[in-house]
């Protein structure tokens, strides 16, 4: 049964070019474009007020459209400084509490990077101890019920290999990663081709997590530009030059019988390339 789940992060620019204005009105459109879900974005931190959050949970309802969101950007796990990591405590606390109230049911985050003077296994260790406190906290105070979502990441210097955020989501039942194929090709250096790599991917997600979360991954895609640092900028599905193309994807998830959500994060253009994804997915 096919019920991978497509749609958007952030509105793109034919949100913008029919009239639309309002982060509220999204489902709506989502909804005219034929996709089902629309992840949230707060990377500039948690502003959103609640009477807004709760009117796009109710639009969201009406027009069938799961909800995510993206926490804040700022989230460093590697720190050492106390205010700092209660910062990321309040970060992601924050981005629960509008989940909450908008019944999103994911939430993506970022890892953060290496920080100077420390090799990579020690700063994947502070990290992790971080993220168990936070999570553990946020579980105890009623956001049990969320999935959290640490995101792959695309720079070489940042936490967030594949192994890395399977580690993670070791921390808690309620945690699932969010693979981002473009981060993965970008840090990969284009070796993210054929059917077969994306298979090893879901395979070494199954492998540490178990199939069943494997079949639910939260997942990214777009295609990135990179350089020998891993992603530079994220690119449109015109672009010929850089991957990863879906196609390969979207076999996988039909050889599979997976149903992941899969949020499209290409520049301006996600909408219409969501649609591309899901219209070759429906093909199949």
């Amino acid at each position: 049964m096919k019920n991978a789940k497509f749609g958007t992060a952030g509105a793109g620019d034919l949100f913008y070019a029919k009239g639309y204005k309002n982060s509220e009105n999204v489902p709506e459109f989502l909804a005219s474009m034929g996709l089902n879900v629309f992840e949230y974005q707060c990377g500039r931190g948690v502003r959103m007020k609640g009477e807004k959050a709760k009117l796009l949970g109710e639009n969201a309802k009406k027009h069938n459209i799961s909800l995510s969101i993206h926490a804040p950007y700022y989230i460093s796990l590697t720190t050492a400084d106390k205010d700092k990591q209660e910062n990321n405590f309040r970060y992601l606390k924050e981005t629960a509490h509008i989940a909450k109230i908008m019944e999103a049911t994911r939430i993506v985050f970022h890892p953060g990077s290496v920080s100077k003077g420390l090799d990579r296994e020690d700063a994947f260790e502070i990290a992790y101890n971080a993220l168990k406190k936070i999570i553990d906290r946020l579980n105890s105070q009623g956001y049990s019920d969320i999935i959290f979502c640490p995101e792959t990441m695309g720079k070489i210097n940042q936490l967030g290999d594949l192994d890395e955020t399977l580690r993670f989501c070791k921390i808690s039942e309620n945690m699932i990663p969010c693979i981002d194929f473009g981060h993965l090709n970008s840090r990969m250096q284009g070796a993210l081709n054929s059917a077969n790599d994306f298979e090893n991917i879901f395979h070494k997600v199954a492998e540490k997590l178990g199939e069943d979360k494997a079949k639910i991954v939260h997942c990214h895609f777009s295609k990135i530009e990179y350089g020998k640092g891993g992603e530079k900028k994220h690119l449109t599905f015109a672009d010929n030059q850089y991957g990863p193309d879906f196609e390969p994807l979207v076999e996988v998830l039909i050889k599979k019988g997976y149903t992941p959500t899969i949020i499209c994060e290409s520049a301006g253009t996600q909408a219409e390339d969501a649609r591309a994804m899901l219209d070759y997915y429906n093909s199949k």
